[in-house]
């Protein structure tokens, strides 16, 4: 029997995925995608360009002009009663997810906006499955190892999106008391695996913003020790584990890191992506408080094209347990790249798209 699908965060680079896979399973009768007044032209861009592709009934994925900010998802209660008669999951993607974001703005849409997602969801009579979309950041600054089943209060956070995701993930968990909950808390999201392809250059894309602007210095430094280990996850990846926890029994009120198992080190894969990008090896070491030094600068910031933040996690110490999710994607298979594979196509499709405007996201 297939299923009827509410996403939010349509068309972001997760639940374009996402709706593909979806479709490419044959598992999805109906898809309502949520989408904001000012996103519907990109929307309708979007639905059209999956719809020729997979030569699709025009109706199976029906657009909705809503903001999860609002009471009721800004929707009508005509539209609520069509979805409250036929949605078995939904997937909540919507989020603010710019590390620099102010305080306000990510509690809206973060908190307030999961809030309001919430109250939906205990009214859809037929749902078999709410998939939340938290990160594996909910964690903030907490060293150590970190646990799939702890959502532990740090004593601080790198970035106001951490602190509202925490949030928002402690309402999650309250409903799921009542209501078939899959949390997902994904590392940081790249491009494919194997074609590099993404929606936007930034988290790790900062670095190779960074590196273009360098390729003509003699010589590359590294920044910081970068001795600690970081969370790159393949898009591919993040979608076929949520698909499959989604749906199957064993994911029912389980929460699942969807990180690498076997991380690679800063310094790893910074010299991995700068002799793929100039075929150059850094040399030398230039402190990463000194780099965050000129990028407080907002002239600096977007000549290089990076966000400060984002250096945070060049620092942070801690190592995600994945034991759950690896254990239970087993059972179908699914695995997560090795990260120095990936890097190769990450950075072809970026040289191939560089001067794609709308891949940038802006520099505050």
């Amino acid at each position: 029997m297939k299923n009827t699908y509410l996403i939010t965060g349509f068309p972001g680079f997760i639940s374009t995925e996402m709706i593909k896979a979806l479709i490419e399973k044959k598992i999805a009768k109906q898809i309502y995608v949520l989408v904001l007044p000012g996103m519907l032209e990109k929307a309708r861009t979007s639905i059209n360009e999956i719809n020729d592709y997979h030569q699709l009934d025009p109706t199976t994925i029906s657009m909705i002009v809503g903001d999860i900010t609002k009471d009721d998802l800004g929707i009508s209660l005509q539209v609520k009663n069509e979805l409250s008669a036929s949605v078995t999951h939904v997937l909540h993607l919507a989020a603010i997810y710019d590390l620099a974001v102010p305080r306000e703005i990510a509690y809206k849409v973060n908190v307030e906006g999961t809030k309001n997602v919430n109250s939906l969801i205990l009214s859809l009579p037929s749902l078999k499955r709410y998939i939340y979309f938290s990160t594996a950041y909910v964690a903030g600054n907490r060293t150590g190892t970190l646990y799939e089943n702890e959502l532990v209060m740090p004593q601080s956070f790198k970035n106001h999106y951490e602190q509202t995701k925490y949030e928002a993930e402690k309402l999650v968990r309250e409903i799921a008391e009542t209501i078939p909950t899959t949390i997902i808390r994904p590392g940081i999201v790249k491009g494919h695996s194997k074609t590099g392809e993404t929606n936007k250059f930034d988290g790790p894309y900062f670095m190779l913003n960074f590196l273009e602007r360098l390729k003509f210095s003699p010589v590359i430094p590294f920044i910081g020790k970068g001795n600690v280990k970081v969370q790159l996850v393949p898009i591919d990846y993040i979608i076929a584990a949520t698909i499959f926890l989604g749906h199957n029994e064993i994911g029912v009120n389980k929460t699942y890191h969807l990180t690498d198992p076997s991380p690679y080190t800063v310094r790893e894969v910074y010299k991995w992506i700068t002799e793929a990008h100039l075929h150059k090896i850094p040399r030398g070491t230039v402190p990463v408080s000194f780099v965050k030094l000129l990028l407080s600068f907002q002239l600096i910031r977007k000549l290089f094209h990076i966000e400060k933040e984002a250096l945070d996690y060049f620092t942070w110490d801690a190592q995600f347990d994945s034991t759950n999710a690896q254990k239970d994607l087993e059972k179908a298979n699914i695995t997560c790249p090795d990260l120095k594979q990936t890097i190769k196509p990450m950075v072809t499709y970026y040289l191939e798209n560089k001067h794609n405007r709308s891949k940038h996201v802006s520099i505050r």
